[in-house]
């Protein structure tokens, strides 16, 4: 048979395996497994390659051996019971590998009450299925699976290796998962992460940071003898909001600016302070998170925020002398960017026009991706995944039909990359 005629073959089996995919990508939305808590799913995910037949490994990091990687991003929780799974599909040899990879965790779904489906019950809709962590990403853990099912139901032997990676904590910054993986040894000629959208080959840098400033206490009844810190963060807020805007009009990347229309960002996501209506609020504390490009280095960033915000502070005589405590903490992301003529980008592009008949743009992300831990061991990496809307936010769906797409990608792709024996 022509090789043409195994890839029809593998997608016809795709087609078959439908139903099961569907269902797979149903049972493990319902499983909770918000970042931190993914051992049940993991156990899921685990049970379902045993099912297809892969040799099957599963481990928990050790944190003194992981948090020894510069990339490391410390987390609050233990690793016990939270495992990484790796199945195995051995090739004949000959072939180049390839890791398939997709991580089980996901963020929180509060408010739930304000959903309009339950979070945890896969509804499905008007061709879509609904439900925290839907689109990101278990819906593409489904496609990997559903994509070795019908490489293994077409009777197909590749000549690479072909290895599914089921990981932890993406979404607190990947070092106990991905990173734990490659740091073990489970390492390929190529990665695929089926993160939802199309073919992305870039990502920015992300650092979280907070900021601390100290007011002075007062009774409410003599407030005018307290220094209010909630105020004197208003200044510090103000400045970070200019500097926002100047570094989106001065740093620009094209990949990013074709996908979401800007670069980069500093959000300022949560603000505390003080603590009873009938004192001065003595503290206040900000935490944010900024983006950069590639070509930036994250000392520059971190340097240029904390001169912003000591700037704002020798304005205010109270600042000038109680300065705002700046803390670098979480998530520190370096950019990452993948040569568009790689082979292994030029390999899943004609695989996503095989499939759709359409052409398979390249973009960037401007939010952080376990890809850019690939860079550190020399392989070559990209993400492609399932299409839907609202990742992280109410009523999360994946589009059915786009989950059975891409299986089909990823079949076509493992084919091509691993080759056929």
């Amino acid at each position: 048979m022509t090789l043409a005629g195994v890839e029809q073959r593998v997608l016809d089996a795709v087609g078959r395996g439908e139903a099961r995919l569907l269902d797979d990508l149903r049972a493990l939305v319902r499983i909770p497994s918000v970042v931190g808590q993914e051992g049940p799913c993991q156990a899921a995910v685990r049970r379902m390659l045993e099912d297809l037949g892969l040799t099957v490994h599963a481990f928990e990091p050790v944190l003194e051996e992981v948090r020894r990687h510069h990339a490391y991003v410390e987390v609050p929780w233990s690793y016990e019971g939270r495992p990484n799974v790796i199945g195995m599909l051995r090739g004949h040899g000959g072939g180049r590998s390839l890791i398939l990879n997709g991580h089980v965790d996901v963020v929180s779904p509060e408010p739930v009450d304000a959903w309009s489906v339950d979070p945890w019950g896969a509804v499905e809709r008007d061709g879509r299925i609904y439900g925290r962590g839907a689109l990101d990403m278990k819906a593409g853990i489904a496609a990997i699976l559903g994509a070795v099912r019908a490489i293994r139901d077409a009777g197909v032997s590749l000549r690479g290796d072909l290895h599914v990676h089921s990981v932890i904590e993406e979404e607190a910054g990947g070092g106990g998962g991905t990173l734990a993986c490659f740091l073990k040894g489970y390492t390929a000629d190529a990665l695929i992460i089926a993160e939802p959208g199309g073919v992305a080959v870039a990502h920015a840098g992300v650092l979280y940071f907070r900021v601390r400033v100290t007011g002075k206490t007062a009774h409410a009844g003599q407030a005018h003898t307290g220094v209010n810190a909630i105020g004197k963060m208003h200044a510090i807020y103000d400045a970070l909001i200019e500097l926002d805007g100047r570094r989106a009009a001065e740093h620009r990347f094209e990949l990013f600016e074709r996908s979401v229309g800007r670069s980069c960002h500093l959000n300022i996501g949560a603000h505390r302070a003080g603590d009873w209506p009938s004192t001065v609020a003595g503290w206040a504390v900000m935490e944010c998170r900024i983006s950069f490009v590639p070509g930036e280095r994250m000392e520059d960033v971190r340097r240029e925020v904390e001169a912003v915000i000591a700037k704002a502070a020798a304005a205010d005589p109270w600042l000038a002398e109680h300065p705002p405590v700046v803390e670098w903490f979480g998530w520190h992301g370096d950019p990452w960017v993948q040569d568009e003529g790689h082979p292994l980008v030029q390999t899943v592009r004609d695989a996503v026009e095989s499939v759709t008949g359409q052409p398979a743009p390249v973009h960037g992300k401007a939010a952080g991706m376990d890809t850019r831990f690939a860079m550190y061991f020399g392989m070559p990496a990209l993400s492609y995944g399932p299409g839907g809307e609202r990742t992280h936010g109410l009523d999360e769906y994946v589009e059915r039909e786009s989950v059975i797409r891409c299986a089909k990608v990823l079949a076509l792709s493992a084919l091509r990359w691993c080759g056929v024996a």
